[in-house]
């Protein structure tokens, strides 16, 4: 009769362990099940499923195994599983499993309990956890360094009976405890994103642009006055997009070129960009602003492409109109869907990035839409938010580890 024992291992991680032991499980025939380890602080956890065949007795297995162990300075475990609860344990395979992310500055034991314990109760079982930020050296920690990244994932299996319930539950402890924490399902899709289209202003670069020009026109308070009314729904996007334009009127052209020299780039904006490209990614800006900025980032980060409002110029001054249809929500959304098209993708492989309601149409359609740093309403609304981190932490939503960076310096700090 086949046998089936769970095998458990810890102790002091080395090299050779797993190869000691299966040379003795290969000694008697033994199929391995399942199999998996983790490491944490040099102490190694390692699970071995086997299946011992009917010619092979357990007793001196597992005496030789014990044996072995003693002489790693291990410590073993030996559990017998039924074959009805292997069944139900086969049976669970291909079932429903998501991925949870938790980011933030720190991450906490009572920033975890929070999580797992929502997880819980809606039903997810926890089957793997991994830490994907780099390792702090205790000093930082000491000093509350504000750049420090910190993201710990959970795969879980299980379908939430109520998933809205859930993600309320998921911002509402984010907010209580200023950490992000994302929600995605596990699938094919989300190992193979290809695209990532971006807002501008104020996701890739600080500033809102429109909001420098009329500074510079000395209508600043003018334009305010009419972003408040459109944030306030008394305005839709092109009613108050072209008659904060139309104030620009007789605005020195060479003011363009002084802005775009001083635009501060968010936190992480170059880095996640970098990555991006060198990891195959296509990249795009699709932005309400204006394509004399959005080329200027273009030329500087290495864009693939660039969409946004031209502003018209005419006898090197600005004329208060602009030339062609303008981008607005809408527009970003089918610029998005035309993208991946060019690009032979489904939109399940694309991920799309912005921090105001004009952006929430192509973060709906988008495979993972991130609402960044945005107001409350459009974190409620997006599937995904950060905003506790910069931008970088985005390559944490796709499994990307600190010690995957291709940045040798960055590499050997994690």
């Amino acid at each position: 009769m086949t046998e089936i024992i769970l095998m458990t291992l810890s102790g002091k991680d080395k090299p050779g362990v797993t190869s000691a032991l299966t040379a003795i499980l290969a000694n008697y025939q033994v199929n391995i099940l399942d199999i998996g380890q983790a490491v944490i602080h040099n102490t190694l956890s390692l699970g071995i499923l086997l299946q011992v065949p009917p010619e092979s007795e357990s007793s001196p297995l597992l005496r030789d195994l014990l044996f072995r162990a003693h002489e790693l300075d291990m410590m073993v475990r030996f559990e017998p599983v039924s074959e009805a609860d292997y069944q139900d344990w086969v049976a669970g395979q291909g079932k429903s499993r998501h991925i949870i992310t938790l980011l933030g500055r720190r991450i906490s034991a009572a920033h975890i309990a929070r999580v797992t314990d929502i997880a819980a109760r809606h039903g997810l079982n926890i089957d793997n956890v991994n830490r994907l930020s780099g390792r702090l050296p205790l000093e930082k920690i000491a000093s509350h360094d504000l750049n420090t990244k910190a993201c710990v994932e959970f795969s879980v299996r299980g379908i939430p009976a109520d998933a809205s319930a859930l993600r309320q539950e998921f911002l509402k402890a984010a907010a209580d405890y200023d950490v992000d924490i994302a929600f995605q399902q596990d699938d094919i899709f989300r190992r193979n994103r290809r695209l990532v289209v971006f807002d501008m202003d104020s996701t890739l670069i600080e500033a809102e642009v429109i909001d420098e020009l009329a500074k510079e026109a000395g209508v600043g308070e003018q334009v305010a006055q009419i972003t408040e009314a459109a944030m306030r729904g008394e305005l839709d996007f092109d009613q108050s997009f072209r008659r904060r334009v139309a104030l620009l009127k007789g605005l020195d052209a060479s003011v363009l070129e002084k802005i775009a020299q001083r635009l501060q780039l968010t936190e992480g904006a170059e880095r996640l960009v970098s990555r991006l490209h060198a990891l195959g990614f296509r990249t795009a800006i699709l932005s309400g602003g204006f394509t004399y900025f959005a080329e200027y980032l273009q030329r500087r980060l290495g864009f693939d492409y660039v969409y946004a409002n031209q502003l018209d110029i005419s006898e090197g001054k600005v004329t208060g109109e602009v030339v062609g249809s303008i981008v607005n929500g809408e527009r970003k959304a089918q610029l998005l869907i035309e993208l991946a098209e060019r690009e032979g993708i489904r939109l399940e492989q694309t991920i799309a990035v912005g921090d105001g309601a004009n952006d929430l149409p192509m973060l709906s359609i988008a495979g993972l839409g991130i609402a960044f740093r945005a107001k409350p309403l459009v974190r409620e609304r997006a599937r995904q938010s950060i905003s506790t981190l910069g931008l970088d932490g985005i390559l944490y939503l796709i499994g990307f580890r600190d010690r995957d960076d291709l940045d040798q310096d960055q590499h050997a700090s994690s």
